[in-house]
């Protein structure tokens, strides 16, 4: 694939659940006909409604899940064109991702859970640099703990570090400030953009959060499944 696909995009993507007791006029269209490119470094908020189809299309431009029609491009790759193995190899090298739901692996520590994506990829020093960013999101004394020895804020820290630590061209992010309080929420929202500024970091997040999405270059805004680009006030 040559330079002159897109870094990062959408091309006429939908998302379509069957529903198997019906006919095809009550299928749930989940994504419909979405368009967009992002290019390398910049900051994009993804906003809408619950049920709007946000972490879906985000899932997708990570490759964690395929379209029903349309291509999705992730570091100039045509994701709908390779294997899961493939896929998997992608976003190894290229991306990193806070989700939601932590994802964190409950029989490992806080540090290993930091340092085992470095480790996969084979990045020196990945044990320092697990504490560097364990200490970023304030949780220095926190390292020893398990997932279950932490409350939920906590464990959204520890996700964030994570994927802070692997420095990856991109960083996806599914409502990265929804477990925390006030305070380490702004402190979490100046590291983000630090990291893409300071690493021209491409970052993409989904949230509820207008003020976040405001700090972002551009808005993209979903609605039953369709896409719009807002422009700032």
């Amino acid at each position: 694939m040559s330079l002159s696909t897109p870094f990062l995009a959408a091309r006429n993507v939908s998302q379509i659940v069957a529903n198997p007791q019906t006919t095809q006029a009550n299928d749930l269209h989940i994504l419909q006909d979405v368009n967009f490119t992002i290019e390398a470094g910049e900051s994009v908020a993804i906003v809408g409604a619950s049920g709007s189809g946000k972490t879906t299309l985000l899932g997708m431009m990570a490759g964690l899940d395929s379209p029903s029609h349309g291509e999705i491009f992730l570091a100039h790759k045509d994701l709908t064109q390779l294997d899961e193995e493939a896929r998997a190899d992608l976003r190894k090298h290229n991306v990193s991702f806070i989700f939601q739901s932590f994802q964190l692996l409950p029989s490992l520590t806080a540090l290993e859970n930091i340092m085992l994506p470095l480790e996969v990829k084979g990045t020196s020093g990945a044990k320092d640099l697990a504490k560097k960013y364990l200490s970023h999101v304030g949780l220095a004394e926190r390292g020893h703990h398990y997932p279950n020895q932490l409350s939920g804020g906590e464990q959204q820290r520890v996700a964030i570090a994570r994927a802070f630590a692997a420095q990856a061209p991109i960083l996806f992010a599914d409502e990265p400030t929804g477990n925390l309080d006030t305070q380490t929420g702004h402190h979490i929202i100046e590291l983000l953009f630090e990291l893409n500024q300071q690493h021209q970091t491409t970052l993409v997040l989904v949230t509820h959060d207008l003020q976040l999405a405001k700090r972002c270059q551009r808005r993209l805004s979903l609605t039953a499944g369709k896409l719009t680009e807002l422009t700032h006030a």
